[in-house]
């Protein structure tokens, strides 16, 4: 007859090995139709539906492209929700001056984007070459250089715009504690 061996499970789950539980580990696959990938990314059946599908990255992602956040609104009901988020996560603009985050991951506004745009730039451009950029631009187009020309005119207006649109947004990053 063998002898009863001493158990370290005194009924305290802590105390027992990483994995000795026998239960079978759940995991929910992709929703995609003959995807076998985990499930882990939930995505919204329709707007403002509690319901999710869950996909896996790749098939998240794909989701997400076709995703249009203010379908089904005209113009000015897309403006006042976007207005009304903006209000809501307000909040969160606090912690921008500490610089987690760097352009061109995701922290440029749609007006700093459409400035970089006007300036011919691309999206992680930094304020030396947004600075370099509207000089250049500005000089061929200044009225002083081409009196009287309206699109000239107009294209120095744009410039100068874009310019104190980046100008203003690199003052906010920048933590002057």
């Amino acid at each position: 007859m063998s002898r009863a061996r001493r158990s370290n499970d005194w009924g305290f789950p802590r105390w027992r090995g990483y994995g000795s539980s026998r239960e079978a580990a759940q995991v929910r696959l992709c929703d995609r139709h003959g995807c076998n990938e985990p499930g882990d990314c939930p995505a919204p059946k329709s707007p403002n539906s509690p319901d999710r599908w869950y996909f896996c990255q790749k098939h998240a992602a794909e989701y997400n492209a076709g995703w249009d956040y203010f379908a089904g609104l005209d113009k000015e009901a897309a403006a006042e929700r976007e207005a009304q988020e903006r209000a809501e996560a307000a909040g969160y603009q606090e912690s921008a001056h500490y610089g987690w985050a760097g352009s061109g991951d995701g922290t440029r506004s749609r007006d700093e984007l459409r400035a970089l745009e006007a300036l011919g730039l691309d999206p992680d451009a930094d304020f030396d070459a947004v600075r370099k950029a509207w000089r250049t631009k500005a000089k061929e187009v200044h009225p002083d250089v081409r009196p009287g020309d309206a699109d000239a005119a107009k294209a120095f207006q744009t410039y100068q715009l874009a310019y104190e649109v980046l100008r203003a947004a690199e003052e906010r990053r920048e933590w002057k504690g």
